[in-house]
Protein backbone atom coordinates (compact mmCIF):
# COMPACT_ATOMS: atom_id res chain seq x y z
CA UNK A 1 0.00 0.00 0.00
CA UNK A 2 1.25 3.54 -0.81
CA UNK A 3 1.03 7.02 0.36
CA UNK A 4 -0.04 10.15 -1.29
CA UNK A 5 2.08 12.63 0.43
CA UNK A 6 0.79 15.79 -1.26
CA UNK A 7 -3.05 16.42 -2.28
CA UNK A 8 -5.86 18.97 -2.09
CA UNK A 9 -8.58 16.84 -1.85
CA UNK A 10 -10.77 20.28 -0.99
CA UNK A 11 -14.74 20.35 -1.44
CA UNK A 12 -14.21 23.04 -3.98
CA UNK A 13 -12.39 20.26 -6.39
CA UNK A 14 -14.42 16.74 -5.29
CA UNK A 15 -18.20 16.42 -4.31
CA UNK A 16 -17.52 13.15 -2.94
CA UNK A 17 -14.19 13.08 -1.08
CA UNK A 18 -16.02 9.81 0.79
CA UNK A 19 -15.72 8.45 -2.99
CA UNK A 20 -12.26 9.54 -3.34
CA UNK A 21 -10.57 8.14 -0.43
CA UNK A 22 -12.79 4.31 -0.97
CA UNK A 23 -11.65 4.40 -5.23
CA UNK A 24 -7.53 5.09 -3.63
CA UNK A 25 -7.67 2.63 -1.12
CA UNK A 26 -8.90 0.33 -4.13
CA UNK A 27 -5.95 1.32 -5.88
CA UNK A 28 -3.33 0.33 -3.07
CA UNK A 29 -3.34 4.10 -1.75
CA UNK A 30 -4.20 3.77 1.98
CA UNK A 31 -2.99 7.30 3.28
CA UNK A 32 -3.68 11.04 2.53
CA UNK A 33 -1.38 13.62 3.16
CA UNK A 34 -3.90 16.57 2.49
CA UNK A 35 -1.95 20.41 2.70
CA UNK A 36 -3.53 23.25 3.17
CA UNK A 37 -2.81 26.50 1.32
CA UNK A 38 -5.18 29.35 2.50
CA UNK A 39 -7.11 29.84 6.27
CA UNK A 40 -10.51 28.02 4.05
CA UNK A 41 -7.80 25.07 3.14
CA UNK A 42 -6.28 24.77 6.43
CA UNK A 43 -9.67 24.92 8.31
CA UNK A 44 -10.73 22.35 5.84
CA UNK A 45 -7.77 19.65 6.65
CA UNK A 46 -8.57 20.05 10.30
CA UNK A 47 -11.65 18.76 9.71
CA UNK A 48 -11.49 15.90 7.03
CA UNK A 49 -8.13 14.70 9.47
CA UNK A 50 -11.03 14.62 12.46
CA UNK A 51 -13.24 13.06 9.72
CA UNK A 52 -10.66 9.94 8.77
CA UNK A 53 -8.71 7.71 10.27
CA UNK A 54 -6.17 7.57 7.13
CA UNK A 55 -6.00 11.28 6.23
CA UNK A 56 -3.14 12.82 7.61
CA UNK A 57 -2.75 16.45 6.88
CA UNK A 58 -0.53 19.95 6.48
CA UNK A 59 -1.09 23.16 7.72
CA UNK A 60 0.49 26.50 5.69
CA UNK A 61 -0.01 29.83 3.81
CA UNK A 62 0.97 29.50 0.23
CA UNK A 63 3.40 31.82 -1.39
CA UNK A 64 0.85 32.70 -4.23
CA UNK A 65 -1.24 35.31 -0.94
CA UNK A 66 1.67 36.92 0.66
CA UNK A 67 -0.49 39.69 0.10
CA UNK A 68 -3.36 38.43 1.45
CA UNK A 69 -3.19 37.09 5.04
CA UNK A 70 -2.63 38.35 8.31
CA UNK A 71 -1.15 36.96 11.57
CA UNK A 72 -4.28 35.56 13.04
CA UNK A 73 -4.17 32.69 10.08
CA UNK A 74 -0.22 32.48 10.83
CA UNK A 75 -1.60 31.99 14.60
CA UNK A 76 -4.12 29.50 13.74
CA UNK A 77 -1.40 27.34 12.13
CA UNK A 78 0.43 27.20 15.01
CA UNK A 79 -2.21 26.58 17.53
CA UNK A 80 -2.98 23.41 15.38
CA UNK A 81 0.74 22.20 14.98
CA UNK A 82 -0.28 19.93 18.37
CA UNK A 83 -2.46 18.07 16.56
CA UNK A 84 -0.95 14.78 16.23
CA UNK A 85 -2.28 14.22 12.93
CA UNK A 86 -0.72 17.68 11.37
CA UNK A 87 2.58 16.29 10.39
CA UNK A 88 4.09 19.25 8.83
CA UNK A 89 3.69 23.13 8.01
CA UNK A 90 3.50 23.19 4.36
CA UNK A 91 3.33 24.07 1.38
CA UNK A 92 5.56 26.84 1.44
CA UNK A 93 7.80 28.39 -0.14
CA UNK A 94 8.69 30.71 -3.22
CA UNK A 95 6.66 30.91 -7.02
CA UNK A 96 8.16 33.49 -9.28
CA UNK A 97 6.34 31.99 -12.11
CA UNK A 98 3.40 33.96 -12.13
CA UNK A 99 4.25 37.33 -10.97
CA UNK A 100 7.88 38.55 -9.72
CA UNK A 101 6.10 41.57 -8.20
CA UNK A 102 5.53 39.70 -4.68
CA UNK A 103 8.90 38.40 -4.36
CA UNK A 104 9.96 40.44 -0.74
CA UNK A 105 6.47 39.54 0.71
CA UNK A 106 6.88 35.52 -0.38
CA UNK A 107 10.24 35.76 1.57
CA UNK A 108 9.04 37.41 4.40
CA UNK A 109 5.78 34.48 4.55
CA UNK A 110 8.46 31.86 3.99
CA UNK A 111 10.35 32.53 6.69
CA UNK A 112 7.94 33.32 9.42
CA UNK A 113 6.46 29.84 8.67
CA UNK A 114 10.36 28.42 8.97
CA UNK A 115 10.68 29.60 12.14
CA UNK A 116 7.12 28.02 13.23
CA UNK A 117 8.59 24.76 11.90
CA UNK A 118 12.27 25.63 14.20
CA UNK A 119 10.70 26.51 16.63
CA UNK A 120 8.39 23.42 16.73
CA UNK A 121 10.39 20.76 15.34
CA UNK A 122 8.39 20.38 12.30
CA UNK A 123 8.97 18.94 9.33
CA UNK A 124 8.16 21.34 5.85
CA UNK A 125 6.64 20.55 2.72
CA UNK A 126 8.63 23.29 0.21
CA UNK A 127 7.11 24.74 -2.69
CA UNK A 128 9.47 26.27 -4.97
CA UNK A 129 8.90 27.00 -8.88
CA UNK A 130 11.35 29.18 -10.58
CA UNK A 131 12.96 30.02 -7.19
CA UNK A 132 15.15 27.41 -7.16
CA UNK A 133 18.46 29.63 -5.48
CA UNK A 134 16.66 32.00 -3.14
CA UNK A 135 15.02 28.98 -2.15
CA UNK A 136 18.31 27.25 -1.21
CA UNK A 137 19.63 30.04 0.18
CA UNK A 138 16.68 30.94 2.50
CA UNK A 139 16.39 26.83 3.74
CA UNK A 140 20.17 26.98 4.75
CA UNK A 141 19.43 29.70 7.40
CA UNK A 142 17.00 27.51 9.09
CA UNK A 143 17.30 23.92 10.87
CA UNK A 144 14.25 22.25 8.76
CA UNK A 145 13.86 19.02 7.15
CA UNK A 146 10.69 17.62 5.33
CA UNK A 147 9.68 17.56 1.46
CA UNK A 148 10.28 19.45 -1.64
CA UNK A 149 7.01 19.37 -3.10
CA UNK A 150 6.33 18.75 -6.61
CA UNK A 151 10.30 18.51 -7.72
CA UNK A 152 10.96 18.54 -11.38
CA UNK A 153 14.37 20.41 -11.80
CA UNK A 154 17.73 19.66 -12.47
CA UNK A 155 20.01 16.63 -11.33
CA UNK A 156 22.25 18.79 -9.35
CA UNK A 157 19.41 20.48 -7.76
CA UNK A 158 18.20 17.15 -6.64
CA UNK A 159 21.68 16.79 -5.38
CA UNK A 160 21.53 20.11 -3.71
CA UNK A 161 18.40 19.31 -1.64
CA UNK A 162 19.07 15.91 -0.34
CA UNK A 163 22.81 16.67 0.53
CA UNK A 164 20.37 19.12 3.09
CA UNK A 165 18.55 16.63 4.20
CA UNK A 166 15.33 16.68 2.42
CA UNK A 167 13.53 14.22 0.41
CA UNK A 168 12.01 14.55 -2.77
CA UNK A 169 8.05 14.53 -4.11
CA UNK A 170 7.91 12.73 -6.65
CA UNK A 171 4.39 13.00 -8.89
CA UNK A 172 3.10 13.15 -12.03
CA UNK A 173 5.32 15.05 -14.11
CA UNK A 174 7.85 12.21 -14.06
CA UNK A 175 5.40 10.23 -16.38
CA UNK A 176 5.24 13.72 -18.87
CA UNK A 177 6.65 12.51 -21.95
CA UNK A 178 9.03 15.94 -21.81
CA UNK A 179 9.78 15.74 -18.52
CA UNK A 180 13.82 15.32 -17.92
CA UNK A 181 13.51 14.46 -14.47
CA UNK A 182 13.01 10.24 -15.40
CA UNK A 183 16.17 10.46 -17.23
CA UNK A 184 18.36 11.15 -14.02
CA UNK A 185 15.62 10.29 -11.03
CA UNK A 186 17.46 6.79 -10.65
CA UNK A 187 20.68 9.13 -9.29
CA UNK A 188 18.60 9.59 -5.96
CA UNK A 189 19.20 7.22 -3.93
CA UNK A 190 15.61 6.15 -3.43
CA UNK A 191 15.71 6.49 0.58
CA UNK A 192 15.45 10.40 -0.60
CA UNK A 193 11.53 9.61 -2.92
CA UNK A 194 8.43 9.87 -1.66
CA UNK A 195 5.27 9.64 -3.74
CA UNK A 196 2.82 12.51 -4.36
CA UNK A 197 -0.34 13.39 -6.59
CA UNK A 198 -0.62 17.11 -6.01
CA UNK A 199 -4.10 16.40 -6.91
CA UNK A 200 -6.54 18.00 -8.81
CA UNK A 201 -3.04 18.95 -10.58
CA UNK A 202 -0.47 17.00 -12.40
CA UNK A 203 -2.35 14.42 -13.24
CA UNK A 204 0.25 11.50 -15.00
CA UNK A 205 0.44 10.33 -18.36
CA UNK A 206 -1.80 8.85 -20.12
CA UNK A 207 -4.55 10.18 -17.82
CA UNK A 208 -3.97 13.95 -18.53
CA UNK A 209 -6.61 15.97 -18.81
CA UNK A 210 -8.10 14.28 -16.42
CA UNK A 211 -8.80 16.12 -12.57
CA UNK A 212 -6.00 14.13 -10.64
CA UNK A 213 -6.35 11.84 -8.00
CA UNK A 214 -4.94 9.93 -4.85
CA UNK A 215 -5.65 6.74 -6.93
CA UNK A 216 -3.22 7.58 -9.36
CA UNK A 217 -0.16 7.24 -6.66
CA UNK A 218 -0.48 3.46 -8.24
CA UNK A 219 0.45 4.62 -11.97
CA UNK A 220 3.52 6.94 -10.25
CA UNK A 221 4.58 4.06 -8.35
CA UNK A 222 4.81 1.90 -11.40
CA UNK A 223 6.31 3.72 -13.24
CA UNK A 224 9.26 4.81 -10.71
CA UNK A 225 9.60 1.78 -9.69
CA UNK A 226 10.38 0.66 -13.36
CA UNK A 227 12.72 3.55 -13.57
CA UNK A 228 14.96 1.88 -10.56
CA UNK A 229 14.65 -1.65 -11.61
CA UNK A 230 12.71 -2.98 -8.39
CA UNK A 231 9.14 -4.24 -7.89
CA UNK A 232 5.53 -1.88 -6.24
CA UNK A 233 6.03 -3.93 -2.93
CA UNK A 234 9.94 -2.61 -2.75
CA UNK A 235 8.92 1.07 -3.98
CA UNK A 236 6.22 0.94 -0.99
CA UNK A 237 7.93 -0.65 1.55
CA UNK A 238 11.06 1.72 0.61
CA UNK A 239 8.73 4.99 -0.03
CA UNK A 240 6.97 4.22 3.64
CA UNK A 241 9.84 3.57 5.78
CA UNK A 242 10.83 7.33 4.12
CA UNK A 243 7.39 8.87 5.34
CA UNK A 244 7.56 7.45 8.89
CA UNK A 245 11.09 9.16 9.06
CA UNK A 246 10.19 12.83 8.04
CA UNK A 247 6.26 12.57 9.12
CA UNK A 248 6.64 10.32 11.84
CA UNK A 249 3.54 8.53 10.69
Amino acid sequence: MFTDTHAHIYKEYYEDINEVLKIAKSNNVNRVIISGATQKNNEEVISLVKKYSNVYGTLSIHPEYALNYNDCNLKYIEDHLKYEKIVAIGEIGLDYYWTKETIEEQKILFEKQLRLAELYNMPVVIHSRDATNDTIEILKKFKVKGVIHAFSGSLETALIYVKMGFCLGIGGVVTFKNSKLKEFLKEIPLEYIVLETDSPYLTPHPYRGQKNEPKYIDTIALFVANIYGISKSQLSEITNANIARIFDI
